[in-house]
């Protein structure tokens, strides 16, 4: 009942932003690549939050769909639709490739490998100017239609990235409240003890690696087909600390945290301007001070807050009926 409750007030709020908020620019604009980041966000909570698997390289991914849709459809006609599944293809066959080496590593160790795997990607892109046009991008990426309904405007890019969220959200709860969630879980706690359970944790690890890099492809081809133009930079490491950031910040092994904190690092610059050359070092403070007052992350941290607000009142309620009765 509490994910029916989470998905039920998600959808409510996807619904009536823009009929609260008509043709304004942070409806129409900005929770476009909030809700990109969101789903972005959700994939790799279920990697870092639920598996307990940190990853620096998960723009890696989502540059591989964003540039598999942009070539296939600009260098060689393919209809988005193809090129979307085809970059989705690719990315689950390169992540099935690097995740049985990458995720033998723990800790600090796990970090640098997927910190390296985002770099090498990112470098591809631009060394690769003959394919991917190199540092100055690509562009004319065609735009998405679905059964002659052609998505041209920020609103119905706004109807379409918000229907894929909640997708993606209903897919993320529906893992987490199953055996593979329960997998996931006992996986984060401790592997000895899940191989103990009968857990094949290897296949866990590449299974939820591969899931995520595959949730990621997809928005990454959806990024490229609503900008109608890519560029390495939207794929850099810096984007994989701030994807990270939006995780730790919502809560992590919280799959509505990770929209809020996307959410909020989202709107954040838009609101914070003038302090645009300091984005990286605000990013950083923030992980680094939710690291340290709040670990749970907003979400998670306010609930328990409030839970044990509304249980000193319970308990101060009750000792007062019971010294009216004395």
């Amino acid at each position: 009942m509490r994910y029916l409750r989470g998905f039920f007030i998600l959808t409510a709020i996807v619904v009536a932003m823009p009929f609260l908020f008509p043709d304004n620019y942070y409806v129409t604009v900005v929770a476009v690549a909030a809700g990109l980041n969101a789903i972005l966000a959700v994939s790799l909570n279920l990697l870092m939050g639920y598996a307990g698997q940190i990853s620096l390289g998960h723009a890696a991914f989502f540059g591989i769909g964003a540039y598999s849709s942009a070539i296939l459809t600009t260098r060689f006609g393919w209809n988005p639709w193809l090129a979307i599944v085809a970059g989705m293809a690719l990315t689950c066959s390169v992540a099935f490739l690097v995740a049985r080496p990458i995720l033998r590593l723990k800790g600090h160790y796990l970090a640098m490998a997927t910190l390296g795997l985002g770099i090498i990607v990112n470098i591809l892109l631009v060394q690769g100017e003959r394919w991917t046009g190199g540092p100055d991008g690509l562009g004319d990426i065609p735009t998405l239609s679905i059964f002659g309904w052609i998505v041209d405007s920020d609103l119905r890019w706004y109807i379409v990235i918000g229907s894929v969220l909640l997708l993606v959200v209903v897919l993320a709860q529906n893992i987490i409240n199953s055996r593979s969630g329960r997998a996931l879980r006992a996986l984060h706690g401790s592997e000895v003890a899940a191989e103990m359970m009968g857990i094949n944790t290897t296949a866990t690890k590449t299974a939820v690696f591969v899931l995520a890099a595959l949730i990621a492809s997809l928005a990454g081809s959806l990024f490229s087909h609503q900008q109608t133009f890519v560029s390495p930079e939207s794929f850099s490491f810096f984007f994989s600390i701030e994807l990270v950031t939006m995780v730790v910040l919502g809560g992590m092994a919280s799959t509505y945290g990770a929209v809020l904190g996307a959410v909020i690092l989202t709107f954040l610059p838009e609101l914070l301007v003038v302090f645009e050359e300091f984005e990286v070092m605000i990013f950083g403070a923030i992980l680094m001070l939710m690291m340290i007052f709040l670990p749970q992350g907003l979400l998670v941290g306010f609930n328990e807050q409030i839970r044990k607000w509304l249980l000193q009142r319970a308990r101060a309620s009750g000792g007062e009926q019971r010294r009216d009765i004395a």
